[in-house]
């Protein structure tokens, strides 16, 4: 589908919306949101409907824009080292997606996975540096703990919703297409 800035960019403010929203789904309980990571599933899917520049901008701004109006995430250090993370999906996802020619579901599977694997790197290398101005350490089993087996059902979650919601977008886009 063809779309114009003006479209993209209030695209881009939906999926803005639904990244300030959704986190509300698991009553803004911080061990809940980091299971399930409800401010990934819109940046990653403006990444990839609104593009790469879209998505690492909502990305970044998302984490600081809730902290402000809403307390969660704390600013420092969790909003500044989400901002990277977050950013570093919208961009990845969209450069990864735009790469492939064909749009099929297993280049949104492989956009996503190399994506997630690219953004939690950038999370770890933003956490290091975050807690190491402030005298605390972060240790390669903080990264792996809170990185991978902590948010195991949010990842297992993007796993399944992005494609699913991708490959509705992609079937609404060809039915109108067709009329």
């Amino acid at each position: 589908m063809k779309q114009t800035k003006v479209s993209t960019l209030v695209l881009a403010a939906l999926f803005l919306a639904v990244g300030m929203i959704l986190p509300f789904l698991t009553g803004q309980i911080k061990e809940i949101g980091n299971t399930l990571l409800p401010m990934h599933l819109p940046v990653m899917m403006c990444g990839l409907v609104c593009g790469w520049k879209y998505g690492a901008a909502v990305g970044f701004i998302l984490p600081f824009l809730r902290s402000v109006c809403f307390g969660m995430p704390p600013l420092y250090p969790n909003a500044v080292t989400m901002a990277a993370e977050l950013c570093a999906y919208g961009l990845l996802i969209g450069i990864f997606y735009q790469i492939f020619k064909k749009k099929t579901i297993l280049t949104v599977y492989a956009s996503l996975i190399l994506s997630m694997i690219g953004g939690r790197l950038i999370w770890g290398i933003a956490k290091v540096l975050v807690l190491g101005l402030s005298g605390k350490g972060f240790t390669l089993a903080a990264f792996w703990a809170g990185g991978f087996v902590d948010a195991l059902p949010g990842i297992i979650l993007q796993l399944i919703l992005i494609p699913s919601l991708m490959a509705l977008i992609n079937t609404l886009t060809k039915k109108k297409k067709r009329n």
